[in-house]
């Protein structure tokens, strides 16, 4: 790969303020599974449009990797520009297709400090507009609130205000506000504020649920109160029965007559009969008498359906950088990628060099363990597809963190750290 720089790695660090676009397809998964082929010509095309447009508002383009695009300005009025005339005109495009094959981009900006490492842009400037895209409707923008407060004055554009939004792997929540209509009267596909009772909808849950469990407890100390109540009035009832009405005693003999023979009399101290004394039924079974049958020692156990379970919570689309070490002849270089996992098979391809004339193909696989194994192919682009290099990786999956690391063929080191991309849908 030829260099960018002789020695990037020596150069001293570069900050400066820059209006970041970033850009990327929605649903390219499922369009490459359902044609490749088709997907590849649309989304050619419309990145012509793109990348015309971007130079046209005075932009550049940074990165590319897959179907992401990064682009700078130096205005944030010309970045929003940009986005709504590049949404305008695929729109156009996409309306000779059919809506499933339409290819759609989402767009984020924000404006913020950004690290220059030769032609490339990083930090959380990067970051924050690679977020807010994957907030925007597909065929929308969305934009922080630093790239808001620079244009409402001076773009005839509606807003709607999203509030403060959280994001993963970013610190603080950002102000974030998507494109609704645009200048001339066009509208845009706008994500729509959460309704406000819709946060506190899990509130009103809990708190019904605490009513309801007090009201539960209130109901059955009352039920015990008033069974103990009745018991103890007909214990008294029961006593007050029974002092009134003694059980009946004949008269004692007399002493000087004798009972007469083959007769029987009731001794005056045998005990009355009493309620404490009367046969119950319980209704408590015996310990060691449960109704319960045992497990069928057969039964299965599961395995397979956790297994699939498991499977379908990886699968998924994943992003991230693939960086390659410095070696005498090469500097240190790391490019935004993107793969999908489906099925513990992970595949990917994006775009690589300043001219883009090379395509880097991944395959892979992830055991039910969690370890993975990944093969990234270097193809020219040229009609015998030769095939420049191999990188062999390996690691593990956990957590929706991919981290793998090898070498090419030559011993040069490379690493791969891929994050699950937090939209479902992609």
């Amino acid at each position: 790969m030829p260099d960018e720089q002789d020695n990037p790695s020596a150069q001293p660090l570069e900050r400066k303020l820059a209006t970041i676009l970033s850009a990327d397809v929605a649903e390219f998964s499922r369009l490459m599974g359902e044609d490749e082929e088709d997907t590849l010509r649309t989304f050619r095309g419309h990145k012509q449009v793109f990348e015309s447009l971007v130079a046209m508002h005075r932009g550049r383009i940074f990165n590319t990797a897959g179907d992401a695009i990064l682009a700078e300005f130096n205005s944030a009025v010309e970045a929003v520009r940009c986005a709504t005339d590049i949404q305008a005109a695929l729109r156009t495009r996409n309306d000779k297709l059919p809506p499933t094959r339409q290819v759609r981009f989402r767009i984020g900006i924000n404006l913020g400090d950004v690290m220059v490492q030769g032609v490339d842009l990083m930090g959380d400037g990067v970051n924050v507009a690679a977020r807010l895209q994957t907030a925007a409707e597909p065929g929308g923008i969305c934009i922080s609130g630093s790239v808001h407060d620079q244009i409402r004055n001076k773009l005839s554009l509606s807003f709607l205000s999203l509030g403060e939004k959280s994001f993963k792997n970013i610190q603080q929540p950002v102000r974030t506000f998507s494109i609704s209509e645009i200048e001339g009267g066009g509208t845009l596909p706008a994500t729509q504020p959460e309704a406000p009772h819709a946060k506190s909808r899990p509130v009103k849950w809990i708190v019904a649920a605490v009513v309801l469990l007090l009201a539960g407890g209130g109901f059955w100390a009352y039920t015990v109160h008033q069974r103990d109540t009745a018991e103890q009035a007909q214990a008294a009832a029961a006593a007050a029965q029974q002092s009134a009405n003694p059980p009946a005693t004949p008269p004692a003999a007399p002493p000087s007559t004798t009972p007469p023979p083959g007769s029987t009399t009731m001794s005056a101290t045998a005990p009355p009969p009493s309620a404490a004394n009367a046969p119950t039924n319980s209704a408590v079974p015996a310990a060691g008498n449960s109704t319960t049958p045992p497990a069928h020692p057969h039964a299965p156990a599961g395995g397979a359906a956790t297994s699939a379970a498991t499977a379908r919570l990886i699968d998924g689309s994943y992003s991230g950088p693939v960086c390659f070490a410095e070696t005498k002849k090469e500097p240190h270089r790391c490019f935004r990628a993107k793969g999908t996992i489906t099925g513990r098979k992970i595949t990917g391809q994006w775009f690589m060099g300043p001219e883009k004339k090379m395509i880097m193909v991944l395959t892979g696989d992830v055991s039910k363990t969690g370890d993975v194994a990944i093969e990234m192919v270097m193809h020219s682009q040229t009609p015998d597809g030769e095939r420049l290099a191999s990188i062999n990786v390996q690691g593990t999956l956990h957590d929706g963190v991919i981290d793998t690391s090898g070498t090419f063929r030559n011993g040069r080191p490379a690493t791969l750290n891929w994050h699950k991309d937090p939209d479902a849908n992609h």
